[in-house]
């Protein structure tokens, strides 16, 4: 976009008009300094800014160095990494938080007429015919309700006195501003909250009663699910699994929770109702005041009808290309991805050390994400369906009550999920937090340990794992990094991966040392046997003796395993390949080619500022924009481009 060509040599001189030829500045130096407006500008030269260079006495390090203090050059430098880590989680990837997650039926009223009512998968009740289940029986609705479809049967009107019993009327955060007030007026108008909270903007079916045309005023929502207590306590029943085929009592389709012996051991003990299990293990556990602690969506299922996301948003979050309306989850992918989008231009707005992008504790989050932080993340922990490998591998480990790369405590109290355009900055996420590492958006861009580990390998040592086995021989080893045909990749790759062995694939979810030691005598195996339930999802068959098992990814490297992802960012930042590799990935972005051999001279003369200035992105830039090299890549004729001929 930014090489020469003769439009561009005709239009720039435009200003000349009335100047002498001598007092003019030479075609390449007109080349240049498009070159540099669009660099650090974003956009071509105007025309005052072209009568400023032809000006006598114009000082162009100056005006470089006011470049350099402006967000566009950020923004330049930002999109350089978000493109080389390909930050942006696509639909393929899609976000279910079934602890926090809102859903809702369609009933009849007293009135006859339809009526919605939001419920929590899962949600214990004291009330053994709803427990588990949605907060109305067969007999009181006339349907039964399966789990991820509408009910089924023939709808009759429920009893306004079972109606009160059984659920509550709530103002959620969703539709009002002022949720927390005791009588919230503040209510969703597109017309005004589109500016005063961009890309906040639920779905019509959030909006609207079932008849499609009454705006919603309160939803009603179950009674359990509208509760605001942190911490519930461990809800014994004294039910045992029930016999294979034995069907579920009161009419209902999903089988009664039943006590496990996690909850045997624990009876009555707290629970922090942040974390997934609570929802399965506490009844007093909701979704707190407004309904805040949850996310909605507009049916039983995952319908794409919560809120309007963009979809598209190349010249920023504030003026999207596409919007669509999306499922509830997408809301949180997308302010995942506008927090690095803050992050990586603040370091570099700021003029700070580079390396911070990948050991800093710091960030910067808005409303959504500290909603996010605060109940949302925490909520993915540990849980899972009554029965299921998910639901007993957290209670397996007494892991009720999560660790957080980012403490929830941490986040912005005073921003609310509206604050859209809001960003403020935590100086401390906790001891766990590690740059770009820890942030969702790499964590579920990159699911895997080792993509984890190639990723930042690739991009900040600009180094890549290559095989130099042709062969791959039959072999029954499960030690890669030892293994015919796969060593000479992983014996490098699999200890780095390492350091995400505590952080659960395509998940933020820590496993700490002292409930998941390295190696478990918990999930040891027999021969020819399977470790007890719950153990595959954190410790890995492959290395499972009769008597232990390793955590999954540790193999690679104990010490790693402990270290963390901080201890990754520690080690790629001391490396020697660090200051070359950001200089090589910088200047390749200016010049607009890969760099070759021929450039030595120049990447060293940009580490050299790089690293003098205290792994500043400024001077690295500084230094490469004044270089001969970068002005003759923007000084070579339209014939050289094509036929690779000369200037």
């Amino acid at each position: 976009m930014r090489r020469a060509s003769r439009t561009a040599a005709l239009l720039l001189p435009v200003a000349l008009l009335g100047r002498s030829a001598a007092a003019a500045p030479s075609l390449g130096d007109y080349r240049h300094f498009r070159a540099l407006s669009i660099d650090l500008q974003g956009r071509m030269p105007t025309r005052e800014e072209i009568a400023a260079l032809e000006s006598p006495g114009f000082d162009l390090d100056a005006w470089i160095d006011a470049r350099l203090d402006q967000r566009a050059y950020a923004e330049r430098i930002r999109r350089i990494y978000m493109d080389l880590l390909r930050l942006d989680v696509g639909p393929s990837f899609q976000f279910v938080p079934k602890a926090s997650l809102l859903r809702r039926h369609e009933i009849l009223g007293p009135d006859g007429k339809p009526m919605f009512v939001y419920f929590r998968l899962l949600q214990r009740r004291q009330r053994p015919e709803t427990d588990g289940d949605f907060c109305f029986t067969k007999a009181e609705t006339g349907l039964q309700f399966p789990k991820y479809a509408a009910g089924i049967g023939t709808a009759v009107p429920v009893s306004q006195e079972v109606l009160d019993r059984n659920t509550v009327l709530v103002r959620p955060w969703w539709l009002y501003r002022d949720y927390h007030s005791p009588e919230p007026i503040d209510r969703y108008d597109p017309a005004t909250w589109s500016r005063r909270y961009p890309n906040f903007t639920p779905t019509n079916e959030l909006l609207f009663e079932p008849d499609g045309t009454t705006p919603v005023e309160a939803v009603r929502v179950c009674r359990e699910e509208a509760q605001t207590a942190l911490r519930g306590a461990v809800f014994v029943t004294g039910r045992r699994p029930q016999p294979l085929g034995t069907p579920p009592p009161y009419d209902r389709i999903l089988p009664l929770p039943y006590d496990t012996e996690y909850t045997r051991a624990h009876p009555n003990e707290p629970i922090d109702c942040l974390s997934g299990t609570s929802v399965t293990l506490a009844h007093e556990c909701g979704c707190g005041p407004g309904l805040e602690r949850c996310l909605p969506t507009a049916g039983p299922f995952l319908e794409r009808r919560g809120f309007t996301v963009p979809l598209a948003a190349p010249i920023g979050a504030e003026r999207p290309t596409v919007v669509d309306p999306e499922f509830t989850g997408a809301w949180s992918r997308f302010w995942w991805g506008q927090e690095a989008v803050q992050f990586l231009e603040r370091v570099v707005a700021e003029d700070r050390d580079f390396r911070e992008v990948l050991t800093a504790k710091y960030t910067y989050v808005n409303g959504p994400l500290s909603q996010f932080y605060q109940w949302i993340a925490p909520s993915t922990c540990c849980g899972g369906e009554f029965g299921s490998a998910d639901y007993l591998s957290g209670q397996l480990f007494g892991y009720v009550n999560p660790v957080s790369l980012f403490e929830p405590d941490r986040a912005p109290r005073d921003l609310l999920p509206h604050d859209t355009a809001a960003w403020v900055k935590v100086e401390d996420r906790g001891p766990l937090a590690s740059g770009l590492m820890t942030m969702p958006i790499f964590l579920t861009k990159y699911g895997s340990r080792r993509g984890r580990a190639h990723a930042l390998y690739n991009v900040f040592l600009c180094s890549e794992f290559v095989s130099t086995e042709t062969k791959l021989p039959p072999s029954n080893e499960s030690n890669l990094m030892i293994r015919p045909g796969c060593s000479g990749c992983h014996v490098s790759l699999d200890p780095l991966a390492a350091y995400f062995s505590r952080v659960v694939e395509s998940d933020w979810t820590f496993l700490p040392g002292a409930v998941f030691p390295l190696e478990s005598d918990k999930c040891g195996a027999p021969a020819g046997g399977d470790a007890q339930r719950g153990c595959d999802n954190f410790y890995d068959p492959a290395f499972t003796s009769e008597t232990s098992s390793s955590l999954r990814g540790a193999y690679g490297s104990h010490e790693h395993a402990e270290e963390g992802p901080a201890g990754l960012g520690r080690y790629i930042v001391s490396s020697e390949r660090f200051a070359p590799c950001v200089a090589e990935k910088v200047t390749s972005s200016f010049l607009g080619r890969p760099v070759t051999g021929d450039d030595a001279a120049l990447l060293a003369q940009v580490e050299q500022a790089f690293v003098g200035g205290d792994y500043r992105m400024k001077p690295l830039v500084r230094a490469l924009v004044r270089a001969a090299a970068y002005k003759d890549a923007n000084n070579l004729s339209p014939a050289a481009w094509r036929n690779g001929g000369s200037r």
